[in-house]
């Protein structure tokens, strides 16, 4: 099985659409094991993430560990959790940010992952596009809507905004993103590791 996750890493780099990153020295920033249990679907790697070849490594992701109360040790354990973001190479700079993520990438790559992931119990999706590519026949409108009713997207999906310190506005808009739904998230996220754990 380890042979076939390396394989997609092949593939992935020697693909011409990453020729570019590729050219540079870039790896694709995810990890994957064929036991996790837990996904979390990202945006791209930051500019840090990229230098330091390590996903969520920045603020954002130490918000997000805060928010899933994940220690270090298993975010980064690809026998627990899988961190798939909808690119896994940093897009470059933006007018206002990052640029977004390809459009076709995660069609490509995340299929080929997820169906060597059969553990996998729940998909935690990080901000608007990964919530656009894997909540195809949702019918609202907005990431706030989705996130306010996550309860309709489980027991396979769990919408959250994403922990950028960019976002502060929005929750300090929306107190009850952590008066309810952390809560609720940080015990799904519980089950799900306490299951893979007492499983070893």
């Amino acid at each position: 099985m380890e042979d076939s996750f390396q394989a997609i890493r092949s593939a992935i780099q020697a693909h011409p659409d990453n020729k570019v990153y590729t050219d540079q020295g870039w790896q694709p920033i995810y990890t994957a094991g064929p036991q996790a249990k837990l996904a979390i679907i990202g945006q791209a790697p930051g500019r840090k993430a990229q230098e330091s070849q390590i996903a969520w490594h920045d603020a954002s992701g130490d918000r997000l560990r805060q928010w899933l109360r994940i220690e270090p040790e298993a975010f980064y354990d690809p026998n627990q959790v899988a961190l798939l973001p909808m690119d896994f190479y940093y897009p470059g700079k933006g007018k206002t940010g990052d640029k977004p993520p390809r459009k076709e990438f995660a069609d490509i790559w995340h299929p080929q992952l997820l169906e060597r992931m059969p553990a996998i119990r729940l998909i935690i999706l990080v901000g608007r596009y990964a919530q656009e590519a894997y909540l195809t026949k949702d019918n609202r409108s907005t990431l706030t809507e989705r996130v306010r009713h996550f309860q309709d997207y489980l027991p396979d999906f769990f919408p959250i905004v994403h922990p950028s310190p960019l976002n502060g506005r929005w929750l300090n808009r929306n107190p009850w993103f952590q008066e309810e739904v952390l809560p609720a998230l940080q015990d799904q996220v519980q089950q799900v590791l306490t299951t893979h754990s007492e499983g070893q």
